[in-house]
């Protein structure tokens, strides 16, 4: 398993997973305040999220706004913070893939992949 037949050094695994958790974290600081977009309806309604998922704004384009059919707008600002929200994941496969990899590729509890 190892080369040689010998064992690990035990020091050098403990320091590689040390900054790889440093790492990580990092890159969960980063993607908390790094803010992606969305936008639907021809940019009507744009929303804006954290790379970590938070909604920090919601901008609504006042021809959206029809008091007769609040339905369109409702599904309009819907559409608007999906499209962020998928943009946050994609960001977050960007910062943490290579992370998680490091980790044995098979992803990392509690995180979206």
């Amino acid at each position: 398993m190892f080369p040689g037949g010998g064992q690990p050094n035990m020091q050098q695994l403990l320091q590689q997973a040390q900054k790889m958790q440093q790492d990580l974290q990092l890159a969960q600081e980063e993607l908390a305040n790094t803010e992606v977009d969305g936008q639907a309806g021809g940019g009507l309604v744009k929303a804006t999220v954290t790379g970590s998922g938070e909604l920090r704004a919601l901008v609504i384009d006042p021809k959206a706004v029809d008091p007769e059919d609040t339905e369109t707008l409702a599904d309009l600002i819907v559409a608007a913070v999906q499209a962020a929200n998928q943009n946050a994941q994609t960001l977050q496969q960007q910062k943490l893939g290579p992370l998680a990899q490091g980790l044995g590729g098979g992803g990392i509890p509690g995180l979206p992949f």
